[in-house]
């Protein structure tokens, strides 16, 4: 204990904390509507295209990343809802596409414009995650602490309508909501979580910081009111834990605060099979 209050003496360490924290809340939320909608792909697809965008980013020598990164991210996302119901490709097929091409070309480009000597240490590094999130400035973290008070806000706003469009869709609509419009809204939400992540577990293990705590909760409880705090709380928590032991073992963040996700699980698992939920 006296260690981990030594290391949060230090700056980076709390900047680290409160993204990691930040991100971890706002994916909770929305992981819970995501496995409900059976919507999931989504953010797998969009963590592919963020790491194309990321690799653009760099190409082009882009001192702030997230200024390409965040509107293609978007885009994307709007994208893959709006046309999913009229496109000839469609669902998992045009995820697998989108994905496969997004991480094909990333992958070229930094190869044919690599940023330092070591192309393989980064793309593991975009990929998977590394200590980057200790080397945090302060306008990182501004820029953090801002999107994800916009995505609570939009959630909590708007949790009715999400609550509606979740359970059903068809009746959502019947009754003259606007369903395709709340769908977008989680799309962009989703991305924008997807672009904060990047920096805390890499590309491909925002999956698992988004599903996972919504998975865990859904064994403990059965309202969707009780399933979202729960998923929220165990977020945080496995979050902080990961990054504490992350420290002080010298391990990979990304990997070791999705194995407390994973670990998580199991505990909640184990709990949901006693208790017959």
């Amino acid at each position: 204990m006296a260690q981990i209050l030594e290391y949060l003496s230090y700056p980076f360490v709390r900047y680290a904390v409160i993204v990691g924290v930040l991100i971890a809340l706002c994916s909770s939320l929305l992981g819970v509507t995501l496995v409900l909608k059976r919507f999931s792909f989504i953010g797998d697809g969009l963590s592919h295209v963020a790491f194309g965008a990321v690799a653009a980013a760099a190409a082009m020598k882009l001192t702030d990343q997230t200024v390409l990164v965040l509107p293609v991210t978007v885009l994307s996302a709007v994208l893959l809802l709006r046309t999913g119901k009229r496109a000839k490709v469609k669902g998992d097929a045009m995820i697998a596409m989108i994905s496969v091409s997004a991480l094909a070309l990333g992958y070229l480009l930094m190869h044919l414009f690599p940023v330092s000597g070591n192309v393989s240490g980064d793309v593991c590094t975009t990929l998977f995650g590394s200590t980057s999130i200790l080397t945090l400035t302060a306008a990182d973290v501004r820029l953090c602490a801002w999107l994800s008070a916009a995505v609570l806000v939009l959630f909590v706003l708007f949790y009715h309508r999400i609550f509606a469009v979740t359970f059903d869709e068809d009746f959502s609509q019947a009754t003259g909501m606007r369903a395709d419009r709340y769908n977008m809204l989680i799309a962009v939400l989703v991305a924008a979580v997807v672009v904060l992540a990047m920096n805390l577990v890499g590309s491909l293990l925002i999956s698992a910081l988004v599903i996972f705590p919504a998975l865990s909760a859904m064994r403990l409880f059965r309202s969707f009111l009780s399933v979202t705090v729960c998923s929220a709380v165990l977020s945080v928590v496995c979050a902080v834990l990961g990054m504490a032991v992350s420290i002080l073992a010298g391990t990979p963040v990304g990997a070791t605060v999705v194995a407390v996700d994973a670990a998580a699980f199991l505990v909640c698992y184990v709990i949901g099979a006693v208790r017959g939920v």
